[in-house]
C-alpha cells in the first residue's frame, strides 16, 4: 500500500491507527509489497460505539482453525474462533468485551489436526513480562513533543554530520540501587539525557528492545518483533524515553534482528503447523551458531512482515536509525556451515539471493519513506558495496561497521609496545579500504563479553600503561575517518567485562584515573562535534591525508583530517611508553599550531608531557611538506593540533 507524504506526516504525530485489510491490502501482502502490515494485522481495540471490543487478524494459511484465548473466555480453545478471510491465509474477527490491557494468545490447529499450539501474536504491540508469554491488547496512542527534532534531524543523521554513538543495554546501564530489579524506560530518561549531554555523545544505540524470552540473549533472540520488551515498561514508556532524548537533541538508534529468531514454541516457529516464517530446509532455515531459525526471505509474506517491522519502529517510535544485526549471516548460504551443509543458489554460488533482495528492498523502502534516517549494517566480511545505493548494485545501507579496523586496532594495542614496530601495518592498512564504504568504527559489546574481558584488560603493561593505552585507543578512533561507537562502560575504563545481570560499576567515577578516561572521551566527543575536519568528510578521501605512516621503528603515526573549507586537524600518535622529544612532523602551513587535545594531560590521568599549548611551524621541509613542527610526543599518547585560525 502506498502512502503519501501527508499520511506519513500525520502518523508521526498520531500513533496507533488501524484499518481492516482491504482486498488491495491482501494482494500487496501476498505479493510481498505491503510495508505497513501492523495497521491491519494483530489486535486493534475498536473505539466506535462506546463498547469494548477488539479486532484480531493473524496470518496462518495452513491452519484448520484459529481461536483467540485469554482470561475473557477462560482460555477456552473453542469459545472464540476466528474466520478465514477468503484464500488470503488470514484469520480475523471482532471479539466483544476485550480491550486494552487484556491478555490473549492464538490457539492454532494445523490442517492435519496433529499440531495444536498456543501462540503469541506476531503483530502484538505489548505482552506479558517474561517468562510470561501472552500478548496484550494495547492502544499505541501517544502525544509526541519532539516535532522540532523530527523536523531537523536529517542534517544530524547525514554522512557529513558528527556521529558519536553510545551503545547501551537498557537492563544493565543503571539500576538505581535496586540490585536485581531492572530499570524502567521512564526512569532512565532523565539520567540518560544528563549523561549523554555531559559526555557529548550525539546518538544512543539501544541493543534490541523487541520482546525476547531469554534475558541473557540481550534481545538478539526476538520472539515478538512489534512489541517493545515489557521488562522495562509499556510502549508509551519507551516512547517517553525516546521523546525526552529527542527534545534534548540526542538521536536514537535501535538494533534490529532480521537474521534469525528463536525456536520457542510460543513464538514464530512452526506457527501454523508448517514452516511459515522460517525456511523449511534446515540447510537454509536453521542457524548452527545460535540454534535459531532463519527467515524464509524468498516468501512474499515474510518480506512484507520484515520490512513492515522496520517501518513500524521508524513510524511508531520515531527511531532515527536501524542497526541491522548479523548481516553477513544473511548474505552467505554457507555461513558457519561445512561442505554439504548448505544449498548453493540457482547459479551455483554461495550468495543468498533472496536475502540480498530483502535487504535491498528494506533499504529502498526505508529511505524512500524516511530520507532523514540511517540504516547501519553490522557486516563483518568484504562483501562489496554494502553502503552503496541499490541503483548501483549495492545493498543500500547508509553505513557499515568497520569490523576490520576494530580487530586490527585491538590486536595491535594488545601487543607489548616493544613488538609493535613489527606490526605497523595493522594500523595503516585500514586506509587502503577506508573509503570503499561509509564506515562506523565500533568498540561494541561484542568485544567485552564471553571471556574477552574489558577494553582496559586487553591493554598491556601496568595499570598506568593500560589506562594510557586505552586513552590512546579512544584518541586514535576519534581521529580516524568514520562515525564512532563506544559500548557503555568503555568510557569508564571498566575493569571487568560486561555483565548483563548487574549495572555498570559507577564507583569508578570516583577514581581519578578512571574519571580521567571518562573526561577524555567527553572531550574527544566535543572536538568531534565542534571541529568539522573531524567529521565532515568522514566518508570521502579528501578528508584524510597521511603525513607519516612509515615510522614503524618508533611506532608513531601522523595524519591530517580536513574539512570542505580548508580547516584541518593534525593528529600525531606515539604507541610506545617512551616519550619522543624533538619529533619533526611535516605540515602544509607556516603558522602557529595550537594543541587542542593531549591524551597525556594530567586532567586525564596522564604524565603531563606536551607542547605547552602551541608550536610554531618552521620553514624546514619534512614528509614532503614545505614546513614542519618539532613536537613532544607523550608516552602512549596522542596530540591533536590545528593551525591558528583554522580547524
Amino acid at each position: 500500500m502506498k502512502h503519501s507524504k501527508q499520511q506519513s506526516s500525520r502518523v508521526l504525530s498520531r500513533s496507533g491507527e488501524s484499518f481492516p485489510p482491504t482486498p488491495h491490502d491482501l494482494h500487496l501482502f501476498n505479493e510481498g509489497t505491503h510495508y505497513r502490515l501492523w495497521r491491519h494485522l494483530g489486535a486493534h481495540p475498536l473505539k466506535e460505539g462506546g463498547r469494548k471490543a477488539t479486532r484480531f487478524a493473524v496470518w496462518a494459511p495452513n491452519a484448520a482453525r484459529v481461536s483467540v484465548i485469554g482470561p475473557f473466555n477462560g482460555w477456552d480453545k473453542d469459545a472464540t474462533r476466528l474466520e478465514a478471510l477468503a484464500d488470503s491465509g488470514l484469520w480475523q474477527g471482532v471479539v466483544a468485551g476485550v480491550g486494552p490491557g487484556d491478555e490473549y494468545k492464538y490457539h492454532v490447529v494445523s490442517s492435519t489436526g496433529q499440531h495444536a499450539v498456543d501462540k503469541r501474536d506476531p503483530f502484538a504491540f505489548h505482552g506479558e513480562v517474561p517468562p510470561g508469554t501472552a500478548s496484550t491488547v494495547w492502544d499505541m496512542a501517544y502525544t509526541w513533543s519532539d516535532q522540532e527534532w523530527m523536523r531537523t534531524r536529517g542534517p544530524r543523521n547525514a554522512l557529513d554530520a558528527p556521529m558519536s554513538i553510545y551503545e547501551l543495554h537498557v537492563g544493565s546501564w543503571k539500576r538505581f540501587g535496586r540490585g536485581d530489579q531492572l530499570p524502567t524506560y521512564r526512569e532512565l530518561a532523565e539520567p540518560l539525557v544528563e549523561y549523554m549531554k555531559r559526555m557529548n555523545f550525539t546518538h544512543v544505540e539501544f541493543m534490541p528492545l523487541a520482546e525476547h524470552p531469554f534475558y541473557g540473549s540481550w534481545g538478539y533472540q526476538t520472539t515478538s518483533y512489534f512489541a517493545a520488551s515489557a521488562r522495562y515498561g509499556t510502549p508509551q514508556d519507551l516512547m517517553h524515553l525516546i521523546d525526552v532524548l529527542h527534545r534534548h537533541e540526542i538521536g536514537v538508534i535501535l538494533d534490529w534482528v532480521p537474521s534469525h529468531f528463536p525456536t520457542d514454541e510460543h513464538g514464530l516457529a512452526y506457527f501454523d503447523g508448517t514452516h511459515l516464517y522460517e525456511h523449511s530446509d534446515p540447510r537454509k532455515g536453521f542457524h548452527p551458531d545460535w540454534g535459531s531459525f532463519i527467515f524464509n526471505y524468498g516468501r512474499h509474506e515474510v518480506r512484507s512482515f520484515l520490512v513492515s517491522n522496520a517501518m513500524f519502529w521508524l513510524e511508531e517510535y520515531h527511531i532515527d536509525a536501524l542497526r541491522v544485526d548479523a548481516v553477513a549471516s544473511m548474505l552467505y548460504l554457507d555461513y558457519s556451515r561445512n561442505a554439504g551443509e548448505w544449498v548453493p543458489n540457482e547459479h551455483g554460488g554461495r550468495e543468498n539471493l533472496e536475502a540480498i533482495d530483502l535487504l535491498q528492498r528494506f533499504n529502498t523502502e526505508v529511505y524512500a519513506a524516511y530520507p532523514d534516517v540511517q540504516t547501519i549494517a553490522e557486516e563483518s566480511t568484504a562483501w562489496p558495496a554494502v553502503s552503496r545505493p541499490v541503483s548501483m548494485g549495492g545493498l543500500g545501507f547508509g553505513l557499515k561497521w568497520d569490523m576490520g579496523w576494530m580487530h586490527d586496532t585491538l590486536r595491535f594495542l594488545a601487543r607489548d609496545p616493544i613488538h609493535r614496530r613489527h606490526h605497523q601495518g595493522e594500523l595503516s592498512f585500514r586506509m587502503v579500504y577506508a573509503f570503499h564504504e561509509n564506515f562506523t568504527l565500533p568498540l561494541s559489546h561484542d568485544e567485552v563479553v564471553h571471556g574477552k574481558g574489558s577494553l582496559l584488560g586487553k591493554m598491556p603493561g601496568d595499570k598506568w600503561q593500560q589506562l594510557a593505552n586505552l586513552r590512546l585507543l579512544f584518541a586514535y578512533m576519534h581521529a580516524q575517518p568514520g562515525k564512532k561507537l563506544v559500548f557503555m562502560g568503555g568510557e569508564l575504563a571498566a575493569e571487568r567485562e560486561w555483565n548483563h545481570d548487574t549495572e555498570l560499576d559507577w564507583s569508578l567515577e570516583r577514581a581519578p584515573e578512571h574519571a580521567g578516561v571518562q573526561r577524555l572521551v567527553a572531550d574527544l566527543n566535543h572536538l568531534h562535534r565542534e571541529l568539522p575536519a573531524l567529521h565532515q568528510l568522514d566518508c570521502e578521501p579528501a578528508g584524510f591525508e597521511w603525513i607519516d605512516a612509515e615510522d614503524a621503528e618508533h611506532s608513531t603515526l601522523a595524519f591530517l583530517r580536513r574539512d570542505r573549507t580548508g580547516g584541518m586537524v593534525l593528529a600525531v600518535f606515539n604507541f610506545t611508553p617512551v616519550p619522543r622529544h624533538n619529533h619533526r612532523v611535516g605540515v602544509p602551513y607556516l603558522a602557529r599550531w595550537r594543541e587542542v587535545l593531549n591524551s597525556d594531560a594530567t586532567i586525564y590521568g596522564g604524565s603531563g608531557q606536551g607542547n605547552l599549548g602551541s608550536v610554531e611551524a618552521a620553514p624546514v621541509p619534512a614528509h614532503g611538506r614545505p614546513y614542519s613542527l618539532v613536537l613532544v610526543l607523550p608516552p602512549l599518547g596522542a596530540v591533536f593540533l590545528v593551525p591558528e585560525g583554522g580547524g
